[in-house]
């Protein structure tokens, strides 16, 4: 194995991780409301939003005015990782997945045949769900601060790219 296969290999093992160089693999269309944050941090009336940005600046007239819009994050724009989380939420079935298959492996051979085979059926009834959850793997969100000033938080990793 060359170095940079090798580099590339311990670039992904640990993928991803906080402080690492990422960059976006796909375009990323943001659309929303414009809402207005207080000086307190709180969130303004949307109202009041509406009202500042209606042309006439008559406040009846402000149900009326939608503020709308959308930001497009291209392809190739690269920041830092700030957060990751990960979520191994297994599930019932593949909790007792686990828990049937490791007291099987550990202690299926002291068993009696009949109890035996009893739990080995069950292990393979949940067979499916575990190989579901296996192939799924974990969800992984990261946050990112962007070189241009944006944050990116609660992202799918999967959108991102090592830079």
């Amino acid at each position: 194995m060359d170095k940079d296969q090798e580099d590339m290999r311990d670039e992904t093992a640990a993928w991803p991780r906080v402080g690492m160089r990422v960059r976006l693999a796909t375009e990323l269309r943001l659309t929303g409301r414009l809402v207005a944050v207080a000086d307190t941090g709180d969130v303004a009336d949307a109202g009041d939003v509406a009202a500042g940005d209606a042309d006439d600046g008559d406040a009846d007239d402000a149900d009326e005015v939608a503020v709308a819009g959308y930001l497009s994050l291209a392809v190739g724009l690269e920041g830092t990782v700030e957060r990751v989380v990960e979520n191994r939420d297994q599930g019932r079935a593949v909790r007792e997945y686990e828990r049937l298959k490791s007291l099987l492996d550990d202690f299926g051979h002291q068993m009696p045949p009949a109890s035996r085979a009893q739990l080995a059926d069950q292990v393979a009834a949940l067979e499916p769900e575990w190989a579901a959850y296996r192939r799924r793997g974990p969800l992984v969100k990261v946050r990112v601060r962007f070189d241009n000033g944006f944050v990116l938080g609660d992202a799918p990793a999967g959108c991102l790219t090592p830079a």
